[in-house]
């Protein structure tokens, strides 16, 4: 059985902030009423989708992602995920076609560590051509794939932009180290 359309909706902004929330946030982000919004987050908690790690705010489950499309990481594939990589797997860093600035990730370790140096215009270069997605995809994440693909999506620029990644990629990183 699908989940409903607004019950995704809900899923993939939980996902989305990558942090537990309150119904009522939820719910303007969405933009729908409180009182439905609540009504599908204690649905989805009853069918496993969410959960409430204090009381008032919610979080998506893994089998929340997987509902959402994304596969489950078990702890081998974390280590697959995280492992060292050749030279010629490493992420290379560019501002432009043709203009390498002899940077490298080896990792995803690396890659947040490198992400924070290198100039802005490399990272703008790559999120306006999806490398650092499907770098990930070449990693085997398929959901830091997608989070990459929603900073695609905002239309960031500048140190906002490399805030984000790495941000969002140093998350990623401690979440797959926990496993």
């Amino acid at each position: 059985m699908g989940l409903v359309e607004v019950k995704m909706k809900i899923l993939e902004k939980l996902w989305e902030e990558g942090q537990p929330m309150k119904s009522k946030e939820v719910a303007q982000k969405i933009g729908l009423g409180i009182a439905a919004t609540t009504m599908h987050l204690l649905g989805l908690k009853k069918t496993g989708h969410v959960f409430a790690p204090q009381h008032g705010y919610y979080a998506i489950t893994d089998l929340g992602k997987e509902a959402m499309g994304l596969p489950k990481i078990d702890k081998a594939h974390a280590a697959k995920v995280l492992s060292h990589l050749p030279a010629d797997k490493a992420f290379h860093f560019y501002t432009g076609m043709h203009e390498y600035l002899g940077v490298h990730a080896n990792n995803l370790s690396d890659f947040c560590d490198k992400v924070e140096k290198v100039g802005v215009k490399s990272v703008e270069f790559h999120v306006s051509r999806r490398d650092f997605e499907n770098w990930f995809k070449s990693l085997g994440d398929a959901e830091l794939a997608k989070r990459m693909s929603v900073i695609h999506s905002m239309n960031l620029h500048g140190e906002d932009l490399r805030k984000k990644v790495h941000e969002v990629a140093k998350l990623r990183l401690e979440e797959l180290k926990r496993l």
